[in-house]
């Protein structure tokens, strides 16, 4: 755990705070999933759950009250099981390990969970959380009386969002640890710069930057790679990554690590063969104008729906400057002409997710940014093959996107270790062993 436990602590008293008297907060950690048979997909927590607790293993539930000390209910020790899958932290190290004062085995969730709801009038808990949900449910059911049953169904309340107002600002510990990650995906991001070859898959340069992630202690990815070489970049979220690179094609890498829970999200395209192409180059300096303008916005009382539409502006630009758009630049943008080349918003909320939770409008007016917010800044052009562009645009595909934090006076790129002018990249690419 890279947070202290009074981090966690402050973060449970202020969802406390948040709520009324007699109202109870349940928060479900994630269970394991299957993969096949007797295979398990890789244990990842539940944000919510891991925002309030720092615990990493499955199966717990945390119950918040009013005057209530906070309650874990945790899997026990079984030295046996713990054979086959490993140490669990237990009811009697939560409180020396995680600092939460009061810890039960599981099999004490339902006798708790009716002492909470007993002079209850409200519960929250996460909607979109269906173990929560669950868990609800079933202490509804066992509550005696139709009338206090129908009370208490009829005062349920999504906890979510007051944790995702929580989490959608970052503390300094935070940014501490979104900028470490930045840091280890950028060099995952410059490691496959270094290493590409033409011939080699895309999943194998997958492997490179992935190789880098752990070599630097992410535990984990925080999102499946992608790789995609040539037209393969013109598919937003490319995964399959079977074809080889040639020379001559972009290939455009998203990946970003995790660190301390917290995702990284860098994108950068360059060529296999370590040389931009006339045509590419073209493509690629309008993508990177638009994501400088884009970045120029990205500050305290600004919005990402403002550096979207300076994104949208430059790149409209670019596209009739090409003759890939005709007319003015006006009527191309109200008639949303550039949609076929750029279909995806240049931005989003990122910390323990990678398209973190929090809001991006209030009543139809647009949320704005303020210190302590994370937000990634990912313009692009995307010419297909089918697309009606000139031939020699067709078939490229191109994203940049940088993780980038507000302050108080502006922003902080915490992804600029990897560079994206294509200058540097080309130098890069030419140095490499």
């Amino acid at each position: 755990m890279l947070l202290p436990p009074y981090v966690f602590e402050n973060r449970r008293d202020r969802v406390k705070a948040s709520l009324p008297d007699g109202a109870v907060a349940i928060v479900a950690a994630h269970a394991e999933v299957v993969r096949s048979r007797d295979s398990d997909y890789p244990f990842r927590q539940s944000s919510d759950f891991w925002y309030l607790t720092g615990f990493t293993e499955p199966d717990a539930v945390l119950i918040l009250q009013h005057g209530v000390p906070d309650r874990l209910v945790v899997r026990p020790n079984d030295p046996a099981a713990e054979v086959w899958t490993g140490r669990r932290l237990g009811p009697e190290r939560v409180r020396s390990r995680l600092g939460i004062p009061d810890a039960h085995p599981l099999n004490a969730l339902d006798a708790l969970m009716d002492e909470a709801l007993a002079n209850a009038d409200r519960v929250e808990y996460p909607f979109d959380c269906i173990r929560s949900t669950r868990l609800a449910e079933a202490a509804f059911q066992r509550v005696r009386g139709q009338g206090r049953k129908r009370q208490l169904l009829s005062h349920r309340v999504d906890l979510g969002l007051t944790l995702h107002r929580h989490r959608q600002v970052k503390s300094p510990e935070e940014i501490d640890l979104m900028r470490k990650a930045g840091q280890i995906s950028a060099r995952g991001h410059l490691a496959a710069m270094r290493q590409v070859e033409p011939g080699m898959t895309e999943d194998q340069l997958a492997s490179i930057v992935e190789h880098s992630f752990r070599m630097d202690g992410s535990p984990s990815v925080a999102y499946q790679t992608i790789v995609g070489g040539g037209e393969n970049a013109c598919i937003l979220h490319y995964v399959d990554r079977s074809d080889r690179l040639r020379s001559g094609d972009l290939v455009l890498i998203d990946a970003g690590c995790e660190w301390g829970g917290y995702a990284g999200d860098i994108t950068r395209t360059f060529p296999v063969n370590g040389q931009f192409s006339g045509a590419q180059r073209e493509l690629y300096d309008i993508v990177l104008a638009a994501q400088t303008a884009a970045l120029a916005d990205v500050r305290p009382g600004l919005s990402i729906r403002a550096y979207h539409e300076t994104a949208i502006r430059v790149l409209t630009q670019g596209l009739l400057d090409l003759k890939i758009l005709t007319g003015t630049l006006a009527d191309a943008i109200e008639t949303k002409a550039y949609l076929p080349y750029y279909m995806h918003g240049t931005g989003h909320l990122l910390g323990l997710d990678v398209h973190d939770v929090g809001f991006y409008e209030d009543n139809g007016s647009p949320i704005a940014l303020q210190p302590g917010m994370v937000v990634t800044v990912e313009p692009g052009l995307y010419i297909s093959q089918h697309s009606d562009a000139p031939a020699r645009y067709r078939g490229i595909g191109i994203r940049i996107e940088d993780d980038v934090v507000v302050t108080t006076t502006g922003h902080e790129v915490l992804s600029g270790d990897v560079p994206k002018d294509p200058d540097a990249i080309e130098v890069l690419m030419k140095d490499r062993c």
